[in-house]
């Protein structure tokens, strides 16, 4: 073995030294530096965890905000509905009741339920109908009004919303039908019902429109007992069901979208499209009447929805123009106020063909000028809602503080500031909504007037 020198060994001395040095310090620092780690790496951990909760907020804030444009959207589509359904629906009065003399002049001279003319003039006033109920189906859903249900007949629906579509869709697609049940009867909104199947078809049409295809309506009956594994899968109660199918050949759906289809504002088409309301809005009328809709669908390989609706047994009461002598008629003198003069006249016309002697005034300051002169001379005060100057609710209130026992009809075609509840409170003996039918308004009429005999 090699001696060492003196400077060897006090090199490897003084290493020696330095080693356990080093050793003494590790030692003694180590658990304040174990400490300091796991505090780094708990820091670093709520840090990541913080970002993580930063990133999902602002996800969710973008999609709030989206969300909220469109609320704002439909609550500005719900504004402007009420904005111009008061005229819409004035000129909706001057169509259907005009319609309403030239059908009763047609049926006084023409003497032939088969002419066609009559024919003519009834297609008219279901036209004008179903745009009246179409400006209720509006103003309800932007305010969640309550609908009415009556018994109607699926099957005469979508032929007529079928006949409309025919008009729209081009050659390229081929509407096939086949009703295998044709006379089952549901409960329910004719105007929603009517909206699904416009709504459905014209999805199924978007799909086709590019390269042409087949959109299939099909409708039939399906029982549904306790036993039947659909009624937990559908959430149903057991019984009949009328079943719509509507199917398309067209480019189909993947998994991500039919799990979203359904989505209030989910859309797949470009900006100007659509709001992605359609199928949310379907979704919601169908679950209202107490049905279910579910849809299958592979890319390229078309889409087929299927709506259940609970079937009844029940007869459809149709829309029957009687003659002028079953109308309930009167002689009475009214008093007619609105400032729309083509509705005044129509609404003049109709009160005569009715047999009551009818003064009328553009202006309602006038027309209480001379109520006020000539009070005993009206048995009845029918007027509009919205008028410059005075409105048809300080009219009323201005008449009933006169003469409390006035009869007083107050008609609009929408007002904000009115409703039956306050029409009443005001001392309003009735109030109707515009556009009015002859036989609704010959009823309303007889009804006060018979009332204050």
């Amino acid at each position: 073995m090699k001696k060492l020198s003196e400077q060897e060994r006090r090199d490897q001395l003084r290493n020696k030294i330095i080693g356990l040095g080093e050793k003494s310090i590790r030692k003694s620092y180590y658990p304040e530096l174990q400490q300091r780690i796991a505090e780094l790496e708990k820091t670093n951990t709520e840090l990541r965890q913080e970002i993580a909760v930063r990133k999902k907020a602002e996800k969710t804030n973008v999609r709030l905000e989206q969300q909220l444009q469109q609320a704002m959207k439909m609550e500005a589509i719900g504004t402007l509905a009420g904005g111009i359904a008061h005229d819409f629906n004035n000129i909706l009065t001057a169509i259907i009741g005009y319609t309403d003399l030239a059908r009763l002049n047609v049926e006084k001279h023409c003497g032939s339920e088969n002419c066609p003319l009559s024919l003519n003039l009834d297609h008219l006033l279901a036209a004008g109908h179903r745009a009246r109920e179409l400006v209720k189906q509006i103003l309800t859903f932007s305010r969640q009004q309550k609908r009415e249900n009556v018994p109607v007949q699926l099957s005469a629906i979508v032929r007529e919303a079928l006949k409309l579509l025919r008009s729209t869709i081009p050659a390229s697609i081929e509407i096939r039908e086949k009703f295998v049940s044709d006379e089952g009867h549901i409960m329910a909104d004719p105007t929603q019902i009517h909206q699904i199947v416009m709504n459905l078809c014209t999805n199924s049409y978007h799909a086709m429109r590019e390269n042409g295809g087949i959109l299939a309506v099909k409708l039939y009956e399906t029982e549904m007992d306790s036993a039947d594994i659909r009624v937990d899968r559908l959430q149903l109660r057991p019984g009949t069901f009328m079943v719509l199918e509507i199917s398309d050949s067209g480019v189909g759906m993947n998994r991500m979208v039919l799990e979203r289809i359904f989505d209030p504002y989910f859309t797949t088409k470009e900006e100007s499209g659509g709001t992605g309301m359609g199928l949310a809005v379907v979704h919601g009328i169908i679950r209202e009447h107490n049905g279910h809709i579910s849809v299958y669908s592979e890319p390229g390989e078309g889409t087929t929805f299927k709506v259940f609706l609970p079937q009844i047994i029940a007869s459809v009461q149709t829309h029957v123009v009687r003659q002028l002598e079953e109308l309930p008629a009167g002689t009475e003198r009214i008093l007619l106020v609105d400032d729309e003069e083509f509705v005044l006249n129509l609404e003049k016309e109709i009160l005569e063909k009715l047999g009551y002697q009818v003064t009328t005034f553009l202006n309602p300051l006038e027309a209480l000028d001379v109520y006020d002169t000539h009070m005993d001379e009206f048995d009845l005060v029918m007027t509009d809602m919205t008028m410059p100057k005075m409105t048809g609710a300080q009219l009323v209130a201005e008449i009933v503080a006169r003469n409390p026992q006035a009869a007083v009809i107050i008609c609009t075609g929408f007002s904000e500031l009115i409703n039956e509840r306050k029409a009443k409170a005001l001392g309003a003996s009735e109030y109707v909504m515009k556009p009015f039918v002859l036989r609704e308004i010959a009823t309303t009429l007889r009804k006060v007037l018979d009332a204050d005999a």
